[in-house]
């Protein structure tokens, strides 16, 4: 019986659930985060994305897309290297994200101003190098959303020594609604299938920059988007507004 339940059908059934659910749940919060994000650009700021493990997906979401806001920056592990002279081989440590100082090695390499935000995306969002740099843009003074899934973060225990999970220290908390594990289809051994929470928080992210957008243009300011670079012209435009930032974006690698 458990087998006849896995199929692409009853995963489409269970996401569209999943986003009926975020969109639901995040009314309040896409208002606050959209809020943060337009008093941002309105000050001349860069929102800077951090994630660790596949969380990385919804950073791509936030960081240099078509459609998205020009002045984003993505921060990852690959900076040691591009950025902090780290020969490549630091990668190879499985271990590297439990490093000591790793959040504020990570966030003086992104240079970040007084006015820039910050959006720390993690699921389970009790890791230590995601509560470490949550910690470390607040005593810096930044404004910080998180996106996390709130049933996930609840169901385990905090694991960072402050005994703080990402949604304690955010000034705007986003809920994926995704389950704790993540997958939605019951397996007959006892796991689970199909991850939900890249579905729902590409939504919330989305959902943020229109809403910010909005605010934005309402207000008669400028909102610096993104076209595709792959229209006619698009890459030109994209250059000149990216030149406004000059050495504050930074897309990653690897």
């Amino acid at each position: 019986m458990a087998e006849a339940q896995l199929s692409a059908a009853r995963f489409a059934d269970e996401g569209r659930a999943a986003v009926e659910r975020a969109i639901a749940a995040n009314k309040d919060s896409v208002g606050a985060a959209g809020r943060l994000f337009a008093d941002s650009v309105a000050a001349n700021g860069v929102i800077h994305g951090f994630g660790t493990g596949h969380s990385q997906a919804t950073v791509l979401e936030i960081v240099g897309r078509a459609g998205g806001l020009i002045p984003t920056n993505r921060i990852g592990l690959a900076d040691l290297v591009l950025r902090g002279g780290e020969d490549r081989s630091v990668l190879d440590d499985p271990l590297l994200e439990r490093s000591p100082g790793l959040a504020r090695r990570l966030y003086d390499l992104a240079g970040p101003q007084p006015q820039d935000l910050f959006v720390i995306v993690s699921n389970s969002g009790v890791n230590n190098s995601v509560v470490d740099m949550a910690l470390q843009v607040k005593e810096a003074g930044h404004k910080l959303v998180a996106l996390t899934s709130l049933t996930h973060t609840r169901a385990v225990p905090a694991l960072h020594p402050s005994g703080k999970r990402l949604a304690d220290i955010a000034d705007a908390v986003l809920d994926n609604c995704a389950p704790a594990g993540d997958a939605l289809l019951p397996l007959p051994d006892g796991g689970a299938l199909c991850g939900v929470s890249t579905i729902t928080s590409a939504l919330l992210v989305q959902m943020v920059v229109a809403e910010a957008v909005g605010l934005l243009t309402a207000e008669g300011k400028e909102a610096p988007v993104y076209i595709s670079a792959n229209l006619p012209g698009g890459f030109e435009r994209n250059a000149v507004l990216e030149e406004r930032y000059a050495g504050r974006l930074h897309r990653g690698g690897f």
